[in-house]
């Protein structure tokens, strides 16, 4: 083995870098720009937040119903198509990244900050199957450009990169509520270290979540105990064969279904780039259709086909046995379609409605033997928003993040890394190139 070099000779590239005055100066920018731009994100949510719920609650009681009626989201929807589809045609930038592309690191052209806003303004409030996260990730890199610009500090192309992500960072974390989870979202969308990291990283992340398998499963069995990190916290339901069998298995089906679902939200959007006006106002109604005939099948709101599913979340994963099997197979169906027709025409971020399904399936294959409840959601999330992204190590902490604790882990990784593998290797997509 080669000696240690000693202090002083051959150069250490990180402490090279951290040494350089530039360096230091561009990390206190980052941080300051930061405040900025967290807080016109929070606004920015805000705004999106009171829009839906005024749109999509408080109107229809001020109006008499208990909640929004079967044709509710024709108006709402033409309005969202109209207005989106009017920033594609007329605003530079195109309204941002279409969401079939997937997510894409920093931030678009401050010369397309307007239209990123108006398009998200008009399309996520009033109905688009979609979520904040990617003109978060645009509004914050495009933010942090215009600050660097306001301040005269130098322009550079690594320097631009280097802000753009910052940027993207601070406002991804205010929706997430966690910087850990932007960090790393960012940086798998970023690609740093190219696929080579991904090559090694997603046989790492398979063994230690068999590892982690065959740790509970041994500790249990046998009673023997091991030293572990811990700070004393109650623990979850200890998993079982089954969880492991069948996340799996919800692995392979849902990362087929995910891949399909964005394939053709590419096929919408490679058509929708010729004639963006009257495609997006065409997938708008075509998804006020799905809505609607969920209510007509079910009884349930229009709002759980419709938005990005963030609410109905919430209500799914505390009261998931007020949903029907036949509920739970009809919001599959139709929020995936409708799913599909908006990541080719409207603009937003692919995560919540993948959230959302994965979710939902998780529900429905809940009650296989030896599947309980919060693995089966957590499998489900896992597989669908790793399939939707391809983003194995984002999706793993972010469902983490959402369940609130560490018991599933293993479920998490094993139906994560199954979805990848299989939307991978089945036949890839026409992706549409982002738009700048």
């Amino acid at each position: 083995m080669e000696a240690a070099r000693p202090s002083g000779e051959g150069a250490d590239p990180l402490r090279e870098m951290l040494s350089r005055p530039e360096y230091r100066k561009a990390l206190l920018f980052c941080g300051l720009i930061g405040i900025p731009v967290s807080l016109v994100a929070f606004f920015f949510l805000t705004a999106l937040h009171e829009l839906e719920h005024l749109v999509w609650q408080q109107w229809p009681k001020d109006l008499g119903w208990s909640r929004a009626p079967w044709w509710w989201p024709f108006p709402w929807l033409a309005v969202a198509g109209v207005g989106v589809g009017s920033v594609l045609r007329w605003l530079p930038g195109r309204g941002g990244h279409v969401p079939a592309g997937g997510l894409h690191p920093g931030g678009v052209a401050v010369r397309a900050l307007p239209g990123v806003v108006l398009a998200a303004l008009a399309g996520l409030p009033f109905g688009a199957v979609l979520g904040p996260e990617a003109p978060l990730i645009a509004l914050g890199g495009g933010l942090a450009l215009v600050f660097r610009g306001l301040a005269r500090a130098p322009a550079t192309e690594q320097g631009d990169r280097l802000l753009g992500a910052a940027g993207s960072a601070a406002a991804i974390a205010v929706i997430f509520g966690n910087p850990l989870v932007a960090a790393v979202l960012l940086m798998e969308v970023a690609g740093v270290g190219g696929p080579q990291l991904l090559v090694v990283m997603l046989p790492a992340l398979l063994c230690a979540g068999i590892g982690s398998v065959v740790f509970t499963g041994f500790g249990h069995w046998t009673g023997l105990k091991t030293g572990s990190l811990g700070i004393g916290l109650p623990a979850p339901p200890l998993l079982d064969a089954g969880d492991v069998v069948w996340s799996i298995l919800a692995g392979l089906v849902i990362g087929a279904v995910m891949q399909r679902i964005t394939a053709g939200g590419v096929w919408v959007a490679v058509r929708a780039a010729a004639r963006p006006l009257p495609f997006a106002v065409g997938c708008a109604l075509a998804t006020a259709v799905c809505a609607a005939l969920y209510t007509a099948a079910t009884g349930h709101s229009p709002a759980d086909v419709v938005l990005s599913g963030q609410s109905a979340l919430g209500r799914l994963g505390a009261h998931p046995h007020a949903w029907s099997a036949g509920a739970l197979v009809a919001v599959l169906a139709f929020k995936g379609i409708a799913y599909t027709l908006c990541l080719g025409s409207l603009r937003g971020g692919p995560i919540f409605p993948a959230v959302f399904l994965g979710a939902a399936a998780g529900v429905l294959v809940a009650p296989l033997p030896g599947f309980g409840l919060v693995p089966a959601m957590a499998a489900g999330m896992a597989a669908a928003v790793v399939a939707a992204l391809r983003l194995p190590i984002s999706g793993t902490v972010l469902v983490v993040l959402l369940l609130g604790h560490s018991g599933a882990i293993p479920v998490i990784v094993l139906a994560g890394v199954t979805a990848f593998m299989t939307a991978e290797l089945l036949p890839p997509p026409r992706r549409p190139a982002p738009e700048s």
